[in-house]
């Protein structure tokens, strides 16, 4: 399987080596007819109002909307806030890959980041994971089509709908594969919790 890594701008570098971790061969996508050439998308944290310039100049709206159709979509901090129906921000052109209304940096600046434990539970199975939360931006409000993965202080901080999924904060960071395995792998991604589950003492 080959996933793309939306390389315009952001810490791409990471999430590339989480998928070759997984198995998964990473190329970074700058050009949209790059796109046909991969099976999933990775749209990666960075500065979100300089992103979806970057997005408009490429002319990547259109045929990332049209890829998420078929494939599936992981979007990480400004990557979820480009992946949402609606921002707080008129700066922003978001692709509503997401039914979700979020706001950026609204858990502070730069100095402000931290990094916690949050609680995982998908189809009655519970993992903890650490999460690095950097000018992380809140969600507000999520339409009733869309899971919540997990909160930060009764707040939406991972959130999927269908194929996609959206993170308030970098996975990649902390070398958390959990999410690029949820997204991604499918099936493989349901045998590794059983394989982790029978492990659980």
């Amino acid at each position: 399987m080959k996933v793309g890594v939306l390389a315009l701008q952001g810490d791409f570098d990471k999430h590339c080596r989480i998928l070759n971790n997984l198995g998964i061969i990473p190329q970074n996508i700058r050009y949209p007819n790059q796109l046909e050439q991969v099976e999933g998308l990775i749209i990666p944290g960075g500065e979100s109002t300089t992103m979806s310039d970057l997005i408009n100049r490429a002319m990547f709206y259109e045929p990332i909307r049209n890829f998420s159709k078929s494939f599936p979509v992981l979007g990480t901090c400004a990557g979820l806030i480009m992946m949402a129906k609606k921002v707080l921000d008129e700066k922003i052109n978001p692709l509503a890959l997401l039914d979700i209304t979020v706001e950026r940096n609204a858990y502070g600046s730069q100095i402000h980041s931290f990094t916690h434990n949050l609680g995982i539970e998908i189809k009655g199975q519970k993992r903890s994971v650490p999460a690095t939360f950097i000018r992380a931006p809140k969600i507000y409000a999520v339409h009733p089509a869309v899971e919540i993965l997990s909160k930060y202080n009764q707040e939406y901080v991972a959130v999927r709908q269908g194929k996609h999924v959206g993170l308030a904060f970098h996975p990649e960071l902390d070398n958390v594969s959990f999410f690029h395995e949820l997204t991604f792998m499918g099936n493989n991604f349901k045998n590794n919790m059983r394989k982790k589950d029978r492990n659980v003492t």
